[in-house]
């Protein structure tokens, strides 16, 4: 636990990227394999199931420290991060056995199904064998709240520096349903596709946002351009005589999907495809939120799939009779993808249609059109480019469509975490509807660090109530919002849901009167179903 504390502080510390590659690569050749499987978990995301709440870590840690809930509830707010906060007021005593980290992350997940007091029991007793240091990353881990700023793909470098092997095979090996507890460390980074890990998904191809004009990518001719779906990222895998599908979080959501089942004897055996999992009726993709609702969902009911029957528009394949078809050019991989596609011959299952254009001045023409199909804009992608792993620049370009936006007025504000724990960070907006301010969105981003200490400044003159860290405010300031998409929502107190809410910029040119109304809203939602029928 020592080292990998030690790590996690280090890697904190810095900023410089080639820095942190070193850094890691010199944790796994030291460490022991029994170690570096939990550390390589934890730092690609997959962390414990939380086994403690925070209410419990709360109560425990006063009680150690010795001081009354409210103190230490005030301490909490003031420093803004629990895991720290604990960190600091618990006392430690010394003790020479140092516990490794497998040994802390087994008898951690063992506190499922045990008392509250046999947990209590394993945390004080683990708190008071800790420093400070090891105190802190255990509680991000007990808190669920474990983030260092390392990307996956700094982690896959430094195993290819320390293995020999490959980046994106690394990057192909970490993928799928493994855990810590259930694989070892040299199997899981020597490991090849069999009949054990038949489920195992590849690294997903990520494009790069265009912000010039499109003319710089050279000639047209040189280009694909295709809708960019408002879905989930989906991985389609048929092998051994089984489907699975799997989101681009790394999550396996087969059974979130049986309309996905007839795939299996439609489509040859070592299939993999890329594809954007969405909604749709009527040869129509459905909004956004009405997917949303059945990822929610435990169990499925009948009414639930007939209103939002789910389909898969696929747009590039991994894996053709079982071979990695990556390398090949686009233009090929696309026409075995047609030719999947239309041997298929199912409903659940389209190809990404190709969008005809000449010049850029056409495509930018064609892309104006993309709201109304429920799209986000274009992707635009190099005939001639292999599937490549992660974000690479150069070969595909997403290309999306300038956001709506409505005036709001601030009326709430919480602090926020981290570095920001004394500034007032998290806002929620209102419009006006029939003279009153109704809430209708939140939104954490968009200002700059001066903007955000003016509001703070704000907020603190001009708090009408307090709610623990949140605060209510004087309906004077207004902001600029904007969004990717709206619908109506019965769950929200305003009956709209936006989609991706965020600042675009302060509106210090007008006053809370001149904010947008609610039936602005309802009218732009009702002008884009107009749209959208039209264009069927």
């Amino acid at each position: 636990m020592q080292a990998f504390s030690e790590l996690y502080n280090l890697l904190d510390q810095t900023n410089s990227t080639n820095e942190k590659v070193n850094l890691l690569a010199d944790y796994f050749k030291e460490t022991p394999p029994e170690n570096s499987i939990w550390a390589l978990a934890l730092l690609c995301g997959r962390r414990p199931k939380r086994t403690v709440n925070s209410g419990m870590l709360r109560t425990w840690a006063a009680e150690l420290a010795g001081i009354p809930d409210w103190l230490f509830e005030e301490s909490y707010h003031t420093i803004g991060d629990l895991a720290e906060t604990i960190a600091l007021l618990v006392d430690q005593q010394s003790s020479a056995d140092s516990k490794p980290l497998w040994e802390w992350m087994f008898k951690l997940n063992q506190l499922a199904g045990k008392t509250e007091e046999e947990k209590k029991a394993f945390i004080v007793e683990a708190w008071q064998q800790m420093d400070a240091s090891e105190r802190f990353v255990f509680n991000k881990l007990i808190t669920g709240g474990f983030r260092v700023g390392v990307s996956q793909k700094l982690v896959e470098k430094a195993l290819a520096k320390v293995t020999g092997i490959e980046a994106s095979i690394i990057a192909h090996r970490l993928m799928g349903n493994w855990t810590p507890d259930s694989i070892a460390f040299k199997d899981l980074i020597e490991q090849q596709v069999s009949a054990e890990n038949l489920s195992q998904p590849y690294p997903f191809f990520l494009a790069y946002p265009l912000q010039d004009l499109p003319e710089t990518l050279g000639n047209a001719a040189d280009w694909f351009a295709e809708w960019k779906w408002d879905g989930i990222r989906g991985q389609i895998i048929i092998r051994g005589g089984e489907i699975f599908v799997w989101s681009r979080g790394e999550e396996l959501v087969t059974t979130k999907f049986p309309e996905y089942h007839s795939l299996l004897e439609k489509l040859p055996d070592g299939t993999v495809l890329d594809a954007e999992i969405v909604c749709w009726k009527d040869g129509n993709v459905l909004p956004f939120q009405l997917l949303q609702t059945r990822i929610s969902r435990k169990n499925l009911s009948n009414k639930q799939l007939a209103e939002a029957p789910a389909g898969l528009i696929a747009y590039d394949i991994f894996e053709f009779e079982g071979n990695d078809v990556r390398s090949l050019a686009h233009t090929e991989r696309r026409k075995l993808l047609e030719n999947i596609v239309s041997n298929a011959a199912l409903d659940a299952l389209q190809i990404s249609p190709l969008i005809e254009f000449e010049n850029w001045e056409q495509l930018s023409q064609q892309r104006l059109q993309a709201r109304e199909m429920n799209s986000e804009g274009l992707m635009i992608k190099r005939k001639e480019a292999p599937y490549q792993v992660g974000r690479k620049r150069g070969d595909w370009w997403k290309w999306k469509l300038d956001p709506m936006s409505i005036d709001a007025v601030l009326i709430y504000a919480m602090q926020g975490h981290g570095r920001r724990a004394n500034l007032y960070t998290d806002y929620t907006f209102a419009i006006w509807n029939n003279g009153q301010l109704v809430s209708f969105a939140k939104a954490y981003s968009g200002l700059t660090d001066a903007e955000i200490k003016e509001v703070d400044s704000f907020v603190k003159a001009n708090t009408i109530e307090k709610f623990g860290p949140v605060r209510s405010v004087k309906a004077e300031l207004v902001f600029e919002i904007g969004f990717e998409g709206i619908q109506k929502s019965s769950r929200h107190k305003s009956g709209v849901a936006l989609r991706f809410p965020r600042i675009l910029r302060w509106r210090k040119d007008k006053v809370a009167a001149e904010a947008n109304q609610l039936s602005d809203l309802i009218e732009l939602i009702d002008n884009l179903e107009k749209k959208a029928i039209k264009n069927k």
